[in-house]
């Protein structure tokens, strides 16, 4: 992916991912409170390039984000498994304690 990426975040941001995005030169857009149909349509996930995934009680937003959008990159980034219903429509699973948020910007970005 190239600069002018936009990605939209759910979940907490404990290990300052957001922040990496941003430096890279990415667009952020925060879901506030649980990923739902409706406050992934707040945050345009229809242009989104990436939804970044770190919470995986949100997993079912991967789902309703894929119908909004298709072609939005699932990216998962969280110590938790992504639930077996979820794993087919995930592109990418990071664990933070494996991959810091610079390396997660410089994959997305």
């Amino acid at each position: 992916m190239s600069a002018g990426v936009t990605v939209v975040i759910a979940g907490a941001d404990d290990e300052g991912v957001a922040a990496a995005l941003e430096a890279a030169g990415a667009e952020v857009r925060r879901v506030d409170g649980v990923a739902t149909q409706r406050s992934l349509a707040a945050v345009d996930i229809a242009d989104a390039d990436v939804l970044l995934l770190t919470d995986m009680d949100d997993a079912t937003a991967i789902s309703v984000a894929k119908d909004a959008n298709p072609d939005v990159r699932v990216v998962t980034y969280a110590t938790d498994s992504l639930p077996e219903f979820a794993r087919a429509q995930a592109d990418l699973a990071l664990d933070p304690a494996l991959f810091s948020p610079e390396l997660v910007a410089d994959e997305l970005v």
